[in-house]
């Protein structure tokens, strides 16, 4: 960590207000965070709910709620895996991709908003440490499923 603290609280408080922002955002859009996750992690392919519920450290139970809604909104379609039929995937509809396109939109407006009260190498630099904290979730994640897998 950087030692002194922010007036903002550090970087858990600055974390947490960041997400405060994605969910107005979101809000505006009639989406949850947990919803935008869910559509965010179809976006990379079809999913079953354990692997859906691993990715977003919840329970099954708690994808299954989640996804019943978005089923329901037409933004998420269930369907047979082909290789068990007692295996249920999950995908994203055209809807919902136009719906998670819109949802990346207004948190990048947002963020720019928000990102306006900084100088410019403030913000490049802002921009890129969110950049590098991708990258590190990404293999955070790659990690963890490697030691499960």
């Amino acid at each position: 960590m950087t030692g002194e603290p922010s007036p903002g609280g550090g970087p858990a408080r600055v974390v947490a207000r960041l997400a405060k922002q994605v969910e107005r955002a979101l809000a505006d859009i009639d989406l949850s965070l947990s919803q935008y996750r869910l559509l965010g992690n179809l976006a990379d392919g079809p999913s079953h709910a354990s692997t859906l519920a691993e990715r977003l450290i919840v329970t099954r139970p708690s994808v299954t709620a989640l996804a019943d809604g978005l089923v329901e909104r037409g933004l998420v379609a269930r369907t047979g895996a082909t290789s068990d039929r007692r295996c249920v995937l999950h995908r994203l509809t055209d809807s919902g991709s136009r719906l998670l396109a819109a949802a990346d939109e207004a948190i990048e407006r947002r963020l720019d908003g928000v990102a306006a009260h900084l100088s410019e190498s403030e913000r490049v630099r802002g921009f890129k440490g969110l950049d590098a904290w991708g990258k590190a979730l990404d293999r955070y994640r790659a990690e963890k499923v490697e030691k499960t897998g």
